[in-house]
């Protein structure tokens, strides 16, 4: 395994994506999505980045990639159709110390961008290494298959007992316990059967009064 996989905090980070085609607008698309400050350099771009700028979700600069562009960035992405532009970028993020994903060369970069499932809060990240995103594509049709919408409302679920047991009892063993408890007991699959009355009746079951979705504050249904 070359890569480590971790989890980056960008909220409200400056990332500059070099290129304007449909590579860099799937990167911005998440990259927006996880609070990010994103400055996108193409000399034009597609359908989706040139809405994406038109509501400054995106800061467009309308020209190629110039040397001195990836200065105070915190991550890059090259995603041109211009092997030496991209390969002038992965130079100047080396020389600057800042962490770059080259997409048609990974190896010049120092990180890659998994294939991702997002259910809510649940995020499942699939990586070849940079060596088949179609099978990285594979993977994560087939992933999206098995862990489908319900799994955002059971992680909501969890979420707000944890908090709540958390505030309310110290003694952290107890809860560890009882939630393991409840993944035992397959909630995805409850909420998929929309079975809210049962859900309440296991809820006060394994944790008493007070535990109801309703009183959780998990609403009808959680965006996945």
């Amino acid at each position: 395994m070359r890569y480590y996989p971790i989890n980056l905090d960008i909220d409200g980070r400056e990332v500059v994506v070099v290129g304007g085609g449909a590579v860099a607008s799937r990167k911005c698309l998440r990259l927006v999505a996880a609070g990010a400050r994103v400055t996108v350099i193409a000399p034009a771009l597609d359908t989706t980045l040139a809405t994406m700028a038109a509501g400054r979700q995106v800061n467009h600069v309308a020209r190629k990639y110039a040397p001195g562009d990836l200065a105070g960035a915190f991550l890059v992405f090259a995603a041109t159709g211009d092997r030496g532009a991209n390969r002038a970028v992965a130079a100047e993020a080396r020389d600057r110390g800042i962490l770059a994903d080259i997409t048609d060369a990974p190896q010049l970069g120092s990180f890659t961008s998994p294939a991702i499932v997002s259910r809510g809060d649940l995020l499942i990240a699939i990586s070849t290494g940079g060596r088949s995103p179609a099978l990285a594509r594979r993977v994560r049709t087939e992933l999206e298959t098995r862990f489908g919408p319900e799994y955002a409302t059971a992680l909501a679920v969890l979420g707000a007992i944890r908090e709540k047991l958390l505030t309310e009892t110290g003694n952290s063993a107890y809860n560890k316990k009882i939630l393991n408890a409840l993944v035992d007991r397959d909630l995805p699959a409850l909420v998929k059967n929309k079975s809210r009355d049962d859900m309440d009746r296991l809820l006060v079951e394994l944790f008493g009064t007070g535990f109801t979705l309703a009183e959780l504050g998990v609403k009808e249904k959680d965006p996945a």
